[in-house]
């Protein structure tokens, strides 16, 4: 019986669409392509996610790339306004909500600075997860292995437990080798579909799930020795 979902964060309970994001600022192919390899598709922007390199080193690096080519206003547009595509999708909360009312436990596995997982931390629909773990935290990313091993030892789930949702088909992919159940998230209704088809629940009249566990899901375990369990 699966009694954990974990979400990805962009993509799947806010939007992340950095090609969209280009297009609907550029409006040229080739330029959008320079720019994603620059800035969203680089090493930097992998390294800030681990927390590895600092906001303000990888904004002199991107600067520094799109003077290069001559492309500083773009880069700068870039820099600024990225962020502002982070909008709550409700429909993924509408599932939170629905999944929460049913007793299952979510968690979240994300990708993501931590200058952003503050920004998350603000939003409404964060007070529905149990716990979870960023990468900034983790200082690793998805697609590692170890990071979702932390994920699972952080709060004692079981994989055979869990359900994975996330929009990158690699990042699921290690998850299901590790034995979670995971979901690639195409679309919300495909997401409903495939968590029917791993008998969740959204019988009212059901039984709660995890009615035979405590009310509270377990305190978090360190990371590490110094770790004071914060996500």
């Amino acid at each position: 019986m699966y009694r954990n979902v974990i979400f990805d964060l962009g993509g799947v309970v806010v939007d992340y669409n950095p090609r969209e994001f280009l297009v609907d600022h550029f409006m040229n192919e080739k330029l959008e392509d320079q720019l994603y390899e620059m800035t969203f598709g680089s090493q930097e922007w992998w390294m800030l996610d681990a927390d590895l390199i600092t906001r303000e080193e990888a904004h002199e690096i991107f600067r520094a790339r799109g003077k290069e080519i001559g492309r500083s206003f773009e880069m700068d547009v870039i820099l600024s306004d990225w962020v502002d595509m982070l909008k709550t999708r409700d429909d993924t909360v509408q599932l939170m909500k629905r999944l929460k009312k049913r007793g299952y436990r979510l968690y979240y596995l994300s990708n993501i600075p931590k200058d952003v997982l503050e920004l998350m931390k603000q939003r409404k629909f964060w007070a529905m997860f149990d716990g979870g773990l960023a990468s900034c935290r983790a200082k690793m990313n998805k697609p590692d292995p170890r990071i979702y091993l932390a994920l699972l030892y952080r709060y004692h789930l079981k994989p055979e437990e869990t359900i994975f949702l996330d929009d990158n088909r690699e990042n699921v992919e290690a998850a299901r080798k590790l034995g979670i159940a995971g979901i690639h998230f195409r679309s919300l209704k495909h997401a409903l579909a495939q968590m029917i088809k791993l008998g969740v629940s959204f019988d009212k009249k059901a039984p709660p799930v995890n009615a035979d566990l405590p009310e509270q899901a377990p305190a978090a375990a360190p990371l590490t020795p110094g770790d004071a369990g914060q996500p």
